[in-house]
C-alpha cells in the first residue's frame, strides 16, 4: 500500500525503509519533491495505462482471431512496462531518501566510486527448436494443435516484444529473426527471456458486454492511476504477477488490479536469463526453464534450449573518450617528437596529423593499442623536458614504450583520468571490448507473407508490426475512433 503526501507528491511505500526513516525524523515528506527523472518516469507509466485500456477496449471490439491476439499481446506487454515502472518509480524515492539521510548523518565529505560506462546491447535470430512425437510430425497423426506464441524481452524497464508466431506441428523450430536493441544498459544487465503461449482456437470469446466496454470507456486515466498505487505492495515470495500469470522473478513486484478481460490468455511457457558472460559474437545455445507441463492445452514440446546471438557495444568502444593535441615520441627514436592531435576510442589511441583528419575519418599517421596488458604511468615533472610527460608501455609481443607530453599539468591529469576511466569501462565490460561487436538495425517492416518451415535453416518471416496496425486502423473495421486514436498514438510513439 502506497502513502501520498499530496504536497509534494511523493509516494512512500508502507513499511519501507523509506517509511522508517521518515518515523525517526530523519527528513519530512515535504522534501521528496519529484525530480525530472521521477516525472518522466511518471509520464510513461500515464501513457502505458492508456495504451492498456485501448487495448482492452479493442479485446472487446475484435471479430477476428488474429485481431484478438494482438490485442492480448499488446495488453500483457503493457502490464509487464507498468511493473516494471511502477517497482523503478518506487526504488528512485527510497533512494533518494536514504541519499539524504546519509548526507546529513555523514561528518566526512562523500567517497568518490568510479562508475562503468553504460552501452547498447542486441538479441537476434533467437531460435526455438521444437520435439515433436514421430506419430505428429512424421506420421501427420492426430488432431492439429495450434498455439500462437511470442517471446518477452526484459532489461530493467525496457521491455521488448517480438511478432507473433503461429506454430503447429509442420514446424520444428520457433524462429524470431528481427533484433531487438537496448540502450543505456549497464555490463551488469540482466537481460530475461519470457516465451509466452496461447491456444488457438475457432471459437473464441470476443471480449467484453456492451455494457462493461461503456463503463471501461468511461474511466480516466487518473482514476485508473490512483487505483494503481493504491493496489500496489510488496510481497514476501519470490515470484511476481504478470497479467494474471506467475513470474519466477526473485523481486517484491506491484500488483496491478485486474481488469476482467476476455478474449485469448497467454501463458508463460518458458524462460531463461542471459548476462554479460552471455554475449558473444557468434550464436550460442542456452538452457530453457520451462514453466508448466504437458496438460495444459498452450503446451509446445520444446527441446529445453535456445540459440540466439547476444552481442554488445560498450560507449567506451563506439564513442571518442578523450582527444586533443599531443607530442609523442616512441623509445625505438628518442629524438623523433611528432606533434599529433589524438583521439583515445575502443581499443587505440589513434594519432592524426590534425584535427581535420581525424573528424574526416582518415587514416590516422599512427595508432597505439590500449588494452588490459597495456600500462600507463604519469611521470614527474622532468627537467631535461621542463614538463609532465605520461608513458604508455604495451608488453604484447615486443614491449613498445611512447612517451607523451602535454601543454600544462592540469591536461596531464585530465588523460590520466580519461586512461583509467577507459581501463575501469574495459575491465568491467571483458570480452566486449576485445573488438568492436556488429548490431544490425532493425529492418523496415514489410507486408510479406507467413511461410512454412521445414528446419531450422529454412527462412520464416513473422507478421510484420506494420501489417498489424494498418489492419487494426483499418476503416472497415467495426472499432470506434477512440480506439483508432489510442491505437495510432501507440504504434506510432514504438515505431
Amino acid at each position: 500500500m502506497f502513502c501520498r503526501n499530496q504536497t509534494s507528491r511523493a509516494t512512500v511505500a508502507r513499511g519501507s525503509a523509506m517509511e522508517m526513516e521518515v518515523k525517526r525524523g530523519r527528513f519530512r515528506l515535504s522534501m521528496l519533491e519529484d525530480s525530472a527523472e521521477d516525472c518522466e518516469v511518471q509520464r510513461q507509466i500515464e501513457m502505458e495505462v492508456r495504451i492498456r485500456e485501448g487495448a482492452c477496449k479493442l479485446l472487446a471490439a475484435c471479430s477476428q482471431r488474429d485481431q484478438a491476439l494482438e490485442a492480448s499481446k499488446t495488453l500483457l506487454t503493457s502490464n509487464s512496462r507498468i511493473l516494471a515502472l511502477m517497482t523503478q518509480l518506487q526504488r528512485m524515492k527510497e533512494a533518494q531518501a536514504m541519499q539524504r539521510a546519509e548526507r546529513r548523518s555523514s561528518d566526512g565529505g562523500s567517497v568518490d566510486q568510479r562508475l562503468p560506462c553504460s552501452g547498447k546491447i542486441a538479441i537476434s535470430d533467437i531460435r526455438i527448436p521444437l520435439m515433436w512425437k514421430d506419430s505428429e510430425y512424421f506420421k501427420n497423426k492426430g488432431e492439429l494443435h495450434q498455439c500462437a506464441v511470442f517471446c518477452l524481452l526484459q532489461v530493467g524497464t525496457e521491455i521488448h516484444d517480438t511478432d507473433l508466431v503461429i506454430v503447429d506441428r509442420t514446424l520444428t523450430d520457433i524462429c524470431f529473426v528481427e533484433p531487438v536493441i537496448f540502450t543505456d544498459v549497464p555490463p551488469g544487465f540482466d537481460l530475461r527471456v519470457e516465451l509466452y503461449s496461447c491456444c488457438v482456437e475457432e471459437e473464441f470469446n470476443t471480449g467484453f458486454s456492451t455494457r462493461r466496454l461503456s463503463r471501461l470507456g468511461s474511466a480516466s486515466s487518473k482514476k485508473f492511476m490512483a487505483s494503481l498505487e493504491t493496489a500496489a505492495s510488496c510481497s514476501s515470495q519470490s515470484s511476481g504477477t504478470r497479467s494474471g500469470e506467475s513470474s519466477p522473478r526473485g523481486e517484491s513486484p506491484v500488483l496491478l488490479p485486474v481488469l476482467s478481460e476476455r478474449g485469448p490468455k497467454y501463458h508463460l511457457l518458458a524462460h531463461t536469463s542471459l548476462t554479460l558472460c552471455h554475449v558473444q559474437n557468434s550464436f550460442r545455445t542456452h538452457d530453457l526453464t520451462i514453466s508448466d507441463t504437458e496438460e495444459s492445452s498452450f503446451w509446445l514440446p520444446l527441446y529445453g534450449n535456445m540459440c540466439c546471438r547476444l552481442v554488445a557495444q560498450p560507449l567506451c568502444m563506439t564513442q571518442v573518450v578523450m582527444c586533443g593535441k599531443l607530442r609523442i615520441r616512441s623509445e625505438t627514436n628518442p629524438e623523433d617528437w611528432r606533434d599529433v592531435y589524438s583521439v583515445l576510442s575502443g581499443s587505440d589511441l589513434k594519432c592524426y596529423q590534425q584535427q581535420d583528419d581525424a573528424d574526416s575519418l582518415e587514416t590516422p599517421l599512427f595508432t597505439i593499442p590500449i588494452n588490459k596488458e597495456t600500462r600507463v604511468c604519469a611521470r614527474e615533472r622532468d627537467p631535461a623536458l621542463h614538463t609532465h610527460s605520461i608513458t604508455i608501455i604495451n608488453q604484447c609481443g615486443d614491449e613498445t614504450t611512447h612517451t607523451i607530453l602535454t601543454h600544462s599539468s592540469e591536461d596531464t591529469h585530465n588523460w590520466m583520468e580519461a586512461f583509467w576511466q577507459h581501463f575501469y569501462d574495459m575491465s568491467q565490460w571483458k570480452q566486449c571490448c576485445k573488438e568492436l561487436m556488429k548490431i544490425e538495425e532493425p529492418s523496415p517492416k514489410k507486408m510479406v507473407v507467413v511461410t512454412k518451415q521445414g528446419s531450422l535453416y529454412h527462412e520464416m518471416v513473422t507478421p510484420p508490426s506494420t501489417q498489424t496496425r494498418n489492419h487494426l486502423l483499418s476503416p472497415n473495421r467495426p472499432v470506434s475512433s477512440e480506439i483508432q486514436s489510442l491505437l495510432s498514438t501507440y504504434y506510432d510513439n514504438s515505431y
